[in-house]
């Protein structure tokens, strides 16, 4: 907007100079030109007058201006004369001009092009005597001089218009930040916004429609960070409130279980505590989605590589247990930084390393990369289990969905729906694909960090 706003300024600026300074200078070329057309003519008349005279006091004074003129302005006097006089100047070549001089009595002006002058000037005027032609007087004006006066003309003008046109261009740049520089404030806030600042705030400056969008924005945050408290009160108080009584209740079943001899009641109980544990499953899942979308914060450069390093290490115990290896790609030099909410990440980790374990066979293999692309950093975790057709991949981030591997056995079908929620409140992205050889691959783009001191 402020390179659209300087070039507006300049062309009008440009438009304003063009349609002043270009007729201007038209007019003082014109003026040039008729200015040097009549100084030699009327140099040229003059000696005219002279050899026409004829006597010999005549054509001594017709050569001595000549020769006076000649030296001063470095031009050409040429002279012919029906009449005896001895004047010792060159005679002029044989044209029509000369022609008409001598036997109609007529002068001329040869500029030597249409377009502004030649190369010379060439004034031919005749010489009379009782009224009829008996000579006649040229002038080769060399027109150097006079195309240079006119570069000089041009060049000035030219060489003002650039520097109006440099200043124009400083003013405008200095306006056009001062314009909008409201709006970058407003952005500056939005920003803010969309990285989970929900305390940025807008100044209200500038012209009325700028504080009215500023005062509107700011409504929205306020009313937006009351909301997200509301949900994060409520998400505390619903995991309280939740998980007391379903633990009292598992404990119950449990002191049930145990004082029953009952093998039909008590394979009643067990199937009960059986659901009890799936929905204090549940409830856990549903908790930390409703987090993930309550939780409203900054996002910050954190180092990729440390934080899938310390997950692997967490895991590693348990996968050794079934002979599973999680092997680790990438170049170690290669420590690239995200943009992410810290702790995001590591639940986004353990959700797919919990997965990738439940259907990888035992002496199977878990890879995980990862890879800077520019302005993006991407994370895969492949694993070698079963994997997911077409329409499983379609639905496997909706909430409640479980597959029919592994893990839709025993999951709770929010996994992947909180990976889901917490890579988009960061700026990624997550896919679903299938890893070569077999097995399924959890591909994560994510928002690359830049390196501050």
């Amino acid at each position: 907007m402020i390179r659209q706003l300087i070039r507006s300024y300049v062309l009008l600026v440009a438009v304003g100079l063009g349609l002043f300074t270009v007729p201007v200078a038209f007019t003082l070329t014109a003026q040039l030109r008729d200015d040097t057309e009549l100084s030699v003519k009327r140099e040229a008349t003059t000696m005219a007058l002279l050899l026409g005279n004829g006597d010999t006091a005549s054509c001594q004074a017709l050569e001595e201006m000549a020769r006076a003129y000649a030296e001063e302005t470095h031009d050409e006097v040429q002279a012919t004369a029906t009449a005896q006089c001895a004047t010792g100047l060159p005679r002029p070549r044989q044209d029509a001009a000369l022609t008409d001089a001598l036997e109609q009595g007529e002068g001329t002006t040869n500029w030597g092009s249409d377009f502004i002058w030649g190369s010379d000037l060439v004034i031919t005027a005749p010489a009379r005597q009782d009224g009829r032609p008996v000579g006649a007087v040229r002038i080769v004006y060399s027109t150097d001089n006079l195309t240079h006066r006119l570069w000089t003309i041009w060049g000035f003008r030219a060489g003002l218009a650039v520097a109006v046109l440099t200043v124009a261009a400083l003013i405008g740049a200095v306006v056009a930040r001062r314009l909008t520089a409201p709006l970058r404030q407003l952005n500056d806030m939005a920003s803010k916004l969309s990285d989970g600042d929900l305390t940025a705030r807008a100044p209200v400056t500038g012209p009325q429609e700028t504080q009215t969008l500023a005062r509107t924005l700011n409504q929205a945050g306020e009313r937006l960070d009351t909301l997200v408290a509301s949900q994060r009160i409520f998400v505390a108080d619903a995991s309280h409130q939740l998980r007391t009584p379903l633990t009292a209740l598992r404990l119950s079943l449990d002191n049930i279980a145990d004082g029953v001899d009952d093998e039909f009641v008590r394979e009643d109980v067990e199937q009960a505590t059986a659901e009890v544990v799936r929905m204090s499953r549940l409830v856990n899942g549903l908790l930390v989605l409703a987090r993930a979308e309550a939780k409203v914060a900054a996002a910050e450069p954190l180092p990729l590589r440390d934080i899938v390093t310390e997950r692997l290490s967490v895991w590693r115990p348990a996968a050794d247990e079934r002979g599973v290896t999680i092997a680790l790609r990438g170049s170690a030099d290669d420590r690239p930084l995200v943009l992410a909410t810290t702790g995001h990440l590591d639940q986004v980790l353990d959700n797919v390393l919990s997965n990738a374990l439940e259907v990888s066979p035992d002496g199977g293999t878990i890879t995980v990369r990862t890879e800077a692309r520019g302005g993006t950093v991407l994370l895969e975790v492949l694993d070698e289990g079963p994997g997911m057709s077409d329409a499983e991949k379609s639905r496997a981030f909706d909430r409640f969905w479980r597959g029919q591997g592994l893990t839709g056995r025993s999951g709770s079908g929010l996994g992947l729906a909180v990976v889901k929620q917490l890579l988009t409140d960061d700026g990624g992205t997550v896919t679903l694909a299938d890893a070569p050889g077999g097995g399924l691959c959890v591909r994560i783009t994510l928002r690359a960090g830049q390196r501050t001191g």
